[in-house]
């Protein structure tokens, strides 16, 4: 495509294939299914964004002569005579040391880890290796790949999970030499039981970790320490597997494979050689229905229109959703639309969530792969990297959280040389962020992905979970890090671990064999003080805390699943509506005793919002600078919360239907936060104390909002407080931290990028069309106040005030 009037390269493609933004008129006059549609959202401006990405031609080579014979042979029964380049480049790198492949979606990642790990399995009848995925459907998608390559004499794999029948796990163990697992049950299965292992272990040579971008927050900062303690039990068997990754693009693909291994010197992949196709993108926003009040109609309306339309022309369509309820909504009213002029694309229409059987998920996968759906609406779990076959549209509803995971979505988009990537917008601040702002979206940077593997109440976890796998000794800072013996000694005041003597024998509790390195250990060491105790099942990857409430849905009996402790008062409080994998249920009782919820099915149309008091004490300044004005800090805090009462609104307009009192104690937890400090006479001058409170509060809010596009985390995972005075600062002041007991960089990494952090914010609100604030600017789903009270002029005001400091001269210190 030449470039002309209209046309401008896009800035930061790391792939090499040419994006480009097209002025809002029809360019292209070649007949897609989706043409008609595209007119029809230009006309009435629905359509408020275009951009084309591609055609970009592969770069071949051919398969390394240095491969093993029987692999290469395997290769040509494939009748796969070249390789894209990277995927040549990443098999180099996997012989030299650890690698990380971070190239775009569908372009052959697998073949990258494959190649290497088929390669060492022929040379070595003993080898093993370990692939870890972090879906079930992934590991189900790789064993299939790996039997095509026809080399059941040599590589035997096999899936080990929660599916996986109890009478076949002990032949697993003896047989299969590439186990496909996950991260919870190597964590909880296969760790603390190295013994009946040890075969694996004594010759692991390789370990996938797939789809690398997922591991980060809380499940990053557990799974980087279920990756150490995988490491440290492998030397203890005498071997250094290879670790190969693969990842969505990120901003920090090398420092997040470092920080989740452990390991230095990662070697990156990501010059991608394979094709691109032409791929149409377009930002959707569904129209106006108030314009006062800022509400448009609902996206799941719009996105079952626009899904029902390119079935109707014959295309293939993934759609992703948020969450189940909405996936099976959508289903539903696709189905409906489709039913009275095209009965027979109806049934072609189906849903895909988590809560299946393992018998359900994997028929659907069957239809999916034999092309015999049109269309599947699903959440993230087939984001990943499962192989669905050939697609011509991929429709996200609302802003997935991440520009990444945006990214990743589309990239199923075209399967067949055309392609079709559109976002559809909710209400919701980043959405219509992104509306106003079309370019910034398309050509913004993917975000980096956060974690801390050191995050306290995480660490301590996996150290007390390593202890039982065998004893801490001196040698396991290269696997645990420098300062673990601090975390130890917290433990053993604590009650979990003890000091063992040098040349303790007999111990029970030490399962690790003697190999080199460990036998005959002249120092003491740290051992469980109940021997007896499984520390690993009473650790959750998702949950920040070892203190949990559980979730109980007593008109079955079922347990649900599980809430941090820190959270349980504010999600689970009685009265509370509790959404499970997308279906609702009421809270009947809290029992804080037993630390469990009692819940029941419900069907009414309200959800609730808690109103929460929230007090911060800083505890400990790490960092601080002056910048924008303001004195900014960063450190730790701790937090204290006491939910007061509920409030229950309409599904339908939001609108408030009472407000219920509650009793419950006030819960605290630490973690780390910013914090900025204004000038109190500046403000008092500007702003009445109601205004003043109402600009802080609207201020934090769009802070928070916007935070995600800077880290990896949702809004969720984020927590705010302002107020006109703190006793500690004794100033005006807003703090924003970590939502998770320890904190997990999240609010690090705000700190460093504050400005930005501003200048977003202060767009969001002073672009939103709205007249005192709505839920696409200042108004939170979250907030404990219940959004009140917030002013929108003030913060604009406010934060427009803090970037122009910023641009005047600095003042010299003394002066």
């Amino acid at each position: 495509m030449v470039e002309g009037a209209g046309f401008r390269p896009a800035l930061g493609d790391r792939r090499g294939h040419r994006l480009y933004y097209l002025k809002p008129v029809a360019q292209d006059r070649r007949t897609d299914p989706w043409s008609a549609l595209l007119d029809a959202g230009r006309e009435d401006g629905r359509l408020v964004r275009e951009a084309r990405e591609g055609p970009g031609r592969a770069t071949l080579v051919k398969p390394p002569a240095e491969l093993h014979p029987d692999v290469l042979a395997a290769l040509a029964r494939q009748e796969i005579e070249h390789l894209y380049s990277h995927q040549a480049d990443a098999v180099h790198s996997a012989w030299k040391g650890p690698t990380i492949i971070t190239t775009g979606t569908a372009s052959g990642k697998s073949m990258c880890f494959n190649l290497p790990t088929l390669d060492v399995l022929c040379r070595d009848a003993r080898a093993r290796a370990l692939y870890l995925y972090p879906t079930k459907a992934l590991a189900h998608d790789q064993a299939r790949a790996l039997a095509a390559f026809g080399l059941s004499k040599r590589v035997r794999p096999a899936i080990y999970d929660g599916d996986t029948p109890r009478e076949t796990r002990a032949q697993i163990r003896r047989t299969a030499n590439v186990v496909l697992t996950n991260p919870d049950m190597l964590h909880v299965g296969i760790l603390p039981n190295h013994p009946a292992w040890a075969d694996l272990f004594a010759n692991l040579a390789i370990v996938v970790i797939d789809e690398a971008h997922v591991y980060r927050g809380v499940f990053g900062s557990h799974v980087a320490n279920v990756l150490r303690r995988l490491r440290r039990i492998a030397a203890a068997y005498g071997t250094e597997p290879r670790l190969l990754l693969t990842s969505a693009t990120i901003a920090n693909p090398v420092e997040l494979a470092e920080r989740l291994t452990g390991l230095e010197n990662v070697q990156l992949i990501a010059q991608d050689g394979s094709p691109a196709p032409d791929r149409r993108m377009s930002v959707w926003n569904p129209p106006l229905t108030d314009e006062a009040l800022g509400a448009r109609r609902s996206a799941l309306a719009e996105a079952a229109e626009l899904l029902a339309e390119l079935v109707r022309e014959g295309a293939r369509a993934i759609c992703f959703m948020k969450s189940r309820k909405g996936v099976e909504v959508l289903s539903r009213l696709v189905k409906q639309a489709l039913e009275d002029s095209h009965p027979e694309l109806a049934d072609r229409i189906a849903p895909y969530r988590a809560g299946y059987t393992p018998q359900q998920r994997r028929e659907l996968e069957g239809r999916l792969t034999r092309g015999e759906l049109r269309a599947v609406i699903t959440t993230d779990a087939l984001e990943l990297g499962i192989d669905i076959g050939e697609l011509d549209a991929a429709v996200v509803v609302t802003f997935p959280g991440t520009v990444a995971s945006l990214r990743q979505m589309w990239g199923r988009a075209g399967r067949r040389g055309r392609g079709l990537a559109m976002y559809v917008a909710g209400e919701d601040a980043l959405d219509q962020f992104f509306c106003r702002h079309p370019e910034d979206f398309l050509e913004r940077p993917v975000e980096a992905a956060i974690l801390d593997h050191e995050s306290p109440l995480i660490f301590r976890q996996h150290l007390l979970c390593a202890a039982h796998e065998g004893p801490l000794w001196g040698g396991d800072g290269e696997f645990l890090g420098p300062r673990w013996e601090a975390d130890a000694e917290v433990l053993l005041s604590a009650g979990e671990l003890r000091r063992r003597p040098a040349h303790a024998a007999g111990e029970e509790e030490d399962q690790l064999p003697e190999s080199a390195g460990r036998g005959g250990l002249t120092s003491s060491t740290y051992v469980p003080r109940r021997p007896g105790s499984y520390p690993a099942a009473e650790v959750s990857l998702r949950s920040a805390s070892p203190e949990s409430f559980a979730i109980v849905d007593v008109s079955s009996g079922e347990l649900l699943g599980a809430t941090e402790a820190t959270r349980a008062h504010s999600t689970v409080h009685e009265g509370a509506v509790y959404l499970h994998l997308g279906r609702s249920y009421e809270v009947r009782e809290l029992d804080l005793d037993r630390r469990r919820a009692l819940v029941s099915p419900f069907e009414d149309d309200w959800y609730t919002q808690p109103k929460r008091q929230t007090d911060t004490e800083i505890v400990r300044l790490l960092d601080s600078r002056q910048t924008l004005g303001v004195t900014l800090s960063f450190g730790e805090v701790s937090v204290t919360e006491t939910v007061l009462a509920y409030q229950r609104r309409r599904l339908s307009d939001h609108a408030p239907v009472d407000l219920v009192p509650l009793e419950l104690p006030p819960t605290s937890f630490s973690t780390q936060a910013l914090w900025f400090e204004l000038d109190a006479e500046e403000l008092e001058e500007s702003l009445p104390l109601d205004a003043l409170l109402g600009s802080l509060h609207a201020t934090e809010h769009a802070q928070i909002a916007v935070l995600p596009l800077i880290a990896m985390c949702d809004r969720w995972d984020i927590g705010g407080l302002s107020t006109n005075y703190h006793p500690q600062t004794g100033a005006p002041t807003i703090f924003i931290y970590d939502g998770h007991p320890g904190g997990i960089g999240i609010s690090r990494t705000a700190f460093a990028r504050f400005e930005e952090l501003c200048e977003d914010a202060q767009r969001l609100i002073a672009e939103c069309p709205c007249a005192s604030g709505c839920p696409s600017c200042v108004q939170s789903p979250k907030c404990g106040n219940l959004n009140e009270p917030l002013s929108k002029n003030g913060a604009v005001a406010l934060l427009e005030r803090m970037l122009q400091a910023a641009a005047e001269p600095a003042v010299p210190a003394g002066l």
